[in-house]
């Protein structure tokens, strides 16, 4: 018996284009929705932008990265409490000039917060944010007691 790859579209009959157009905005619809969200900690207002973020760890640290083309050090605020780590702000839209025809806007404005839970084995007092091309870089420290200790196993 042989195999055969299975197509999506190779057994379905052609549909009307107005059903693929109709299909497309729909997920675009859902693609947007879920890109803007909702966020619990926004009183159920719609986020107007989340900014894109990584969170690594290391052995020693943690690293946060957000994306915050356009801004400015002032336009962020980092705060640490409670072993959250919290970056909020702002990206301001730029005057619009009323002679101009906009054909896209696609770019988000409006207020950001993004909360990061690190655990109670973090060095709070020790942390670290840098801001270069756009890109907050933020390093927190682990705790001594946090970090992955070897133990050497004795031959007897």
């Amino acid at each position: 018996m042989a195999l055969i790859r299975w197509s999506r579209g190779q057994d379905l009959p052609a549909f009307p284009s107005g059903m693929v157009n109709m299909q497309r905005e729909i997920n675009r619809m859902f693609d947007s929705f879920f890109r803007t969200g909702w966020h619990a900690d926004s009183d159920l207002e719609p986020s107007a932008w989340s900014p894109a973020t990584d969170v690594v760890e290391h052995d020693n640290e943690f690293v946060v990265k957000v994306e915050l083309p356009g801004l400015s050090k002032e336009d962020v605020k980092v705060t640490f409490q409670d072993s959250v780590l919290t970056v909020r702000g702002e990206k301001r839209q730029e005057n619009e000039e009323k002679e101009s025809n906009y054909h896209r806007v696609e770019r988000s404005y409006g207020a950001f917060q993004r909360c990061f839970t690190l655990g109670q084995s973090v060095r709070g007092d020790k942390i670290d944010a840098s801001f270069k091309d756009g890109i907050l870089t933020i390093t927190v420290p682990k705790a001594e007691e946090a970090k992955e200790k070897q133990i050497d196993i004795k031959v007897r």
